[in-house]
């Protein structure tokens, strides 16, 4: 089966201009001129643009074991509205976490037949599984990840510093990577109560700053590939390039809601904007940006974390869930603001697909290129909205961009040349095997 899409805009290679994008067998066959439409083809209006669809590498499904929370219908099924088609699953949250081979069996079966996405996962390292890296690796899993301090949930422990080297030696054994919360736990404090001024000064950036400076003096030592999951504090910039300078292969990421939101802007009581590591304040948020624009920070990614209400908002910042639930919203939230910096949709398509494809091996995933998959995205720069959590697909109703107004609509998704509906299921389950 043959299907064209005409564009007068699209991003293709870091730059929208306008093609044809012949699709056949759910492949990109060929990247054309313009050209005339022909009565079957897909003709694009002026209005919109053409993208190739999102990479999400940090999600929280929960599946199996906390599906009251997430689960993989409503979670594939929000990415696919935010246009994101595919997406890695976090390891923890979901009983039993992915930390053996057994595990990843268990959350595959949960998956199969329920994604409207494509989806891969990542294993844990957590005390006690050095054992079980190289089989998880075996099986399929993207990478490992692993905590510096409590994860939130016991069943998935944190690495202290000797647990740390062991897993990043093992890692680095079969090239694998491991990718790192990192905050330290002796910097940080423990409040309780409305104040959300409280609750970032519980975590300072020296929380970060401690841990990320531990994990590139072991990777270095090791000689392993780390990746810095969700950067919120701009203090970590320098660390990160200059352990690039040494030679340590690390890469970083950071999310929408800390390039989007200001604790400035976060009433008193709003748990729902409760995060770790946590938004900070307007001043931090220009120097991500800066950082983002110079390469220091490689991709933007979800960090779709979301709990039940009962959970989420409880109104004290010590005892509300901590996870932003925005995967359906990231691509506006990001264009909105980008708008106002003046950097183009090139730009956000390029750390929100391409780099997010490119840092996990996804060789088929992230562009509008010949050979690559038919995932694309066909979105509105200039219709604007503002977000209600009730009309958003992910399985409870709470988001820290509830109210907010947007700028920038998905107005459809397709996975390997078919638009996604939400009727039936069509993602794949995938493993490195895939890339």
């Amino acid at each position: 089966m043959e299907r064209v899409f005409r564009a007068r805009r699209a991003v293709v290679d870091d730059v929208e201009r306008a093609c044809s994008v012949v699709v056949r067998d759910g492949r990109i066959a060929a990247v054309e001129d313009y050209g005339e439409p022909g009565p079957d083809d897909i003709a694009l209006g002026d209005d919109v643009v053409l993208l190739p669809g999102l990479v999400d590498t940090h999600v929280h499904v929960n599946e199996p074991g906390r599906t009251e929370w997430e689960g993989f219908a409503t979670a594939t099924r929000a990415a696919a509205a935010g246009g994101v088609t595919t997406l890695l699953d976090m390891p923890l949250n979901s009983i039993p976490p992915t930390t053996d081979v057994a595990a990843l069996q268990a959350k595959q079966a949960a998956a199969r037949d329920q994604v409207h996405v494509d989806v891969g996962f990542w294993g844990g390292a957590v005390p006690g599984n050095a054992a079980d890296l190289p089989r998880l690796h075996a099986a399929g899993v993207f990478g490992f990840k692993c905590f510096t301090l409590h994860s939130g949930v016991d069943e998935f422990g944190c690495l202290d510093d000797a647990g740390l080297d062991q897993a990043l030696e093992v890692i680095a054994g079969f090239g694998g990577t491991l990718i790192v919360h990192a905050e330290d736990a002796g910097s940080i404090g423990a409040p309780h109560g409305l104040r959300y001024a409280d609750f970032v000064a519980s975590r300072p950036p020296a929380a970060e700053t401690t841990a990320i400076a531990r994990v590139l003096e072991a990777a270095e030592k090791a000689r392993a590939r780390v990746h810095i999951l969700h950067l919120s504090t701009a203090d970590g910039l320098a660390l990160i390039a200059e352990g690039r300078r040494r030679g340590v292969q690390v890469t970083a990421e950071t999310c929408p809601h800390y390039l989007c939101l200001a604790a400035e802007d976060v009433p008193d009581g709003a748990t729902r904007f409760k995060c770790c590591p946590p938004i900070r304040d307007k001043s931090n948020q220009d120097r991500l940006w800066a950082g983002l624009r110079d390469g220091v920070v490689d991709c933007v990614v979800s960090d779709h974390s979301p709990a039940t209400r009962e959970l989420k908002n409880t109104g004290d910042f010590g005892t509300a869930w901590g996870g932003i639930a925005g995967v359906q919203v990231g691509l506006s939230a990001m264009w909105t603001q980008a708008t106002a910096r003046g950097i183009p949709l090139a730009d956000v398509v390029r750390w929100m697909a391409r780099r997010p494809a490119e840092l996990v091996g996804l060789r088929h995933k992230g562009r509008i290129a010949p050979g690559f998959d038919a995932d694309l995205c066909v979105f509105d720069p200039d219709a604007e909205f503002t977000v209600d959590a009730a009309r958003l697909h992910h399985r409870n109703p709470v988001t820290a961009y509830d109210g907010l107004a947007l700028r920038g609509l998905v107005r459809s998704t397709w996975l390997r040349g078919d638009e996604v509906t939400g009727d039936h299921p069509r993602g794949r389950l995938l493993t490195r095997e895939d890339r």
